[in-house]
């Protein structure tokens, strides 16, 4: 990168906003606001009316220019207030509003230039930007390239606080992907991703803490974070947001799920892929329950796991009635799992079980995983259930869970190609937990109880999770539903 080069990309004299500044920026972009964010695959509010905006932070990464051909960078922290619509098929129940903080960087410019079009937000009619065009600036490899040159030099900007752990090379050509949905990311040089999150909390983001927990234990099957920005708050007691992590681009790999489906296109097994990938998960469920605390679960705390899927059945038999003939079937896996609790039907009395829960992947599907060329599989995005809140994705849990999503994830595979191959999934589903077990010394099927419980209660989530969003592939998780519910095919 030549001199020149550096300089126009090195960061220049940021500074955040005061309160009153940040408030009237916010209004002034408001109207533009309501009518773009409710469009980005990433806003998690659709459906619900949008009834205001508050500014927490705004700060100039990149000053607006005037006239010129410069742009600016803006980086905001907006809660966006909604009002919540209960669900026609949910019971009457009332529905408390929603305020959701969402992290926008946001490019200025006088005039946008027509590479940069599908990126435009808007005019800005009022307030320190009247005249303005804003736009979504990862979309700017100028912008990119600004955002990355903060984080290769790392300190404070305002509330915003940028942070590495080895050098990170100049010169890097950004490029944006254009397939996720809860975020977004940039790969710089095809050597690094960085994974904006859009939708953040306070506290630890798992998909920060997990990554460096691993990698202080020298674990390979994740890939380390090299840097990462997080929002702090001056005010006692807060907790900072984490914003973004760089970590190396596996590039040349592929995914787990395109590497399954075309496994059944060709009529491949895919069982040596799946006991590997079994071995790779239980590689980072060891790592995990070696750099982080891990708690025991009682009798009670069993029982109250039961009980939590339990209720999550109910509520989804009554919004989605198609899984209303398979509820009596179905919580016979719950009320197993309490009962193991409680030394089981066969233990004599006193002789409880007690599961180990610890930190877990939480989100875990073939999607997640990535195997490289020298055929070695990572696992990726361990930011968990977007929609839950972090306090319960950073909560310790039985490591079957993820099992469980990885064997729900076979039949998606195997449901997705015409015809359906049942066999295939169950051969992937076994060669799976046989490749778990050689890692751990435990096959997650000896704990049939607990497995099913968990394998249940994902088919429930899969099955309103489709009903709401795509109905086309509820048919895929009521398959496994009529399954698990005990009917013969």
């Amino acid at each position: 990168m030549s001199k020149a080069a550096s300089a126009r990309s090195s960061p220049g004299p940021g500074a955040a906003l005061p309160p009153a500044g940040a408030a009237r920026l916010v209004d002034s972009l408001t109207p533009l606001l309501h009518e773009w964010l409710p469009r980005q695959r990433w806003f998690a509010g659709k459906g619900r009316p949008i009834t205001g905006f508050s500014a927490l932070a705004a700060t100039e990464l990149m000053p607006p220019a005037g006239e010129g051909p410069t742009p600016g960078l803006l980086h905001l922290l907006v809660r966006v207030e909604q009002r919540a619509t209960p669900d026609l098929d949910a019971p009457p129940v009332p529905v408390p509003p929603t305020d959701d903080c969402y992290q926008l960087l946001l490019g200025v410019r006088s005039a946008l230039p027509p590479e940069l079009a599908a990126a435009r937000i808007g005019v800005v009619d009022t307030g320190p930007l009247a005249g303005r065009v804003v736009y979504e600036a990862l979309h700017d490899p100028r912008l990119a390239d600004l955002l990355l040159e903060r984080l290769r030099s790392p300190g404070a900007l305002g509330p915003l606080r940028f942070d590495r752990a080895v050098e990170i090379p100049a010169g890097l050509v950004p490029r944006l992907l254009g397939a996720e949905q809860s975020n977004s990311s940039l790969v710089y040089g095809e050597e690094y991703i960085l994974k904006i999150l859009r939708r953040v909390f306070p506290g630890a983001n798992p998909d920060l803490e997990l990554p460096l927990a691993l990698a202080r234990q020298g674990s390979r099957r994740v890939p380390s974070p090299v840097a990462w920005f997080q929002a702090v708050d001056g005010g006692a007691g807060q907790e900072p947001l984490t914003l973004g992590v760089l970590q190396p681009f596996l590039k040349d790999s592929e995914d787990g799920w395109q590497l399954a489906l075309r496994a059944l296109a060709d009529g491949s097994a895919f069982t040596d892929e799946a006991r590997a990938l079994g071995r790779a998960t239980a590689e980072v469920h060891l790592a995990l329950a070696a750099a982080l605390p891990t708690v025991s679960l009682g009798p009670r705390q069993t029982a109250q796991l039961a009980e939590a899927m339990s209720g999550r059945l109910d509520a989804t038999a009554q919004a989605v009635p198609a899984l209303l003939p398979y509820v009596t079937g179905l919580r016979t896996a719950f009320d197993a799992l309490a009962r193991s609790g409680n030394g089981g039907d066969e233990r004599a009395a006193g002789a409880a079980r007690v599961t180990r829960a610890q930190r877990v992947h939480g989100d875990l599907h073939l999607g997640q995983t990535l195997r490289t060329p020298d055929g070695e599989w990572s696992l990726i995005d361990f930011e968990g259930e977007p929609a839950r809140p972090l306090t319960e994705r950073r909560r310790p849990q039985p490591a079957v869970r993820d099992v469980a999503g990885m064997l729900r994830s076979f039949d998606y595979a195997a449901r997705s190609h015409e015809p359906w191959h049942p066999d295939w999934a169950e051969r992937c589903r076994s060669a799976y937990c046989d490749g778990y077990g050689e890692a751990t010394g435990s096959d997650p099927r000896e704990d049939a109880a607990l497995l099913r419980a968990y394998e249940t209660d994902k088919a429930v989530y899969e099955v309103l999770y489709e009903a709401r969003n795509r109905p086309d592939w509820l048919p895929v998780p009521m398959a496994a539903i009529h399954r698990l519910a005990g009917h013969r095919p």
